[in-house]
């Protein structure tokens, strides 16, 4: 198995317990931001005690991880509350288009005309996936698309840290999160043994062991092709929703989500290797 091929596998490994948020966010009866700072406080938890991560320079590119990753966890968590639950996963998956833009910039890494091509075949994929459950959020959709350029900037952050910088940044990040969101349900702490339950799984391995794949998986391929791979987590949520509750996926959205993974698909096996990145300025 080649480096990218295993850098592939890790980034989908990732994608797949993302995919479980939809799944478990809904068998929790919490508001969404205390869902949001437990979740992030068992994420932190778990990475703090599997990773012990160690930050060797507070310089700027590891405070951008820890605020756009802070950020994209609490604007994802608040357009979902303000805007449907498609249009807030289908608005923050715009992120794959800033990064696509962005990483020649940020990394070093050229712009591919297939990487171009993939993404707007899975964009297209996602739009038929959604069919009849878009419609107008209206400020939500906006937190939404904000929440794109944090999901992108985070991508793009991590890609820039080594020796253990993403890890570190992924831990600290959780942290963050739970700081900013503490003020707005302190008067509201209590959580059901169910409830604490489920969170604790998310927080374990939907956040933590998620993006320790992540991270590993981010170093073998370009951040392109890490954020289209990320792309299977909208098409899987459906799945587990289908065998744990069976509730069953539309026509278009089976149609939609082959589009997308065949986008993926293509666009994976048809990468060059990774080349290293410049060192930083």
């Amino acid at each position: 198995m080649t480096a990218r091929t295993r850098g592939a596998l890790l980034v989908l490994g990732a994608a797949l317990l993302w995919s479980t948020g939809g799944l478990g966010i809904k068998e929790v009866a919490e508001p969404p931001l205390k869902v949001a700072l437990y979740r992030s406080a068992f994420a932190a938890a778990a990475l703090f005690v599997i990773l012990r991560p160690r930050v060797k320079k507070w310089n700027l590119p590891f405070l951008a991880a820890l605020a756009t990753y802070a950020a994209c966890l609490i604007t994802f968590v608040v357009a979902t509350k303000w805007t449907t639950a498609a249009n807030a996963i289908f608005l923050q998956y715009a992120g794959v288009i800033w990064v696509l833009l962005l990483s020649p910039l940020v990394v070093g890494e050229p712009l591919r005309a297939k990487d171009a091509a993939a993404v707007a075949v899975a964009f297209a994929g996602m739009a038929l996936f959604f069919v009849g459950r878009l419609g107008p959020g209206g400020l939500g959709d906006l937190v939404a698309l904000a929440s794109s350029f944090f999901w992108a900037g985070l991508i793009l952050s991590l890609k820039r840290e080594k020796e253990g910088g993403a890890e570190a940044a992924v831990a600290w990040g959780n942290l963050v999160a739970v700081v900013a969101l503490l003020p707005f349900v302190a008067s509201n702490l209590s959580l059901s043994p169910r409830s604490a339950g489920i969170l604790a799984f998310l927080g374990v391995f939907q956040l933590a062991c998620a993006y320790i794949l992540f991270v590993k998986g981010l170093k073998l391929v370009t951040a392109t092709q890490a954020s289209l791979i990320g792309m299977t987590e909208p098409v899987a949520n459906p799945i587990w929703v289908f065998l744990v509750l069976g509730e069953r996926p539309s026509v278009f959205a089976l149609a939609g989500g082959a589009i997308v993974l065949g986008a993926i698909a293509w666009r994976t096996l048809s990468s060059s290797p990774v080349e290293p990145l410049p060192p930083p300025d």
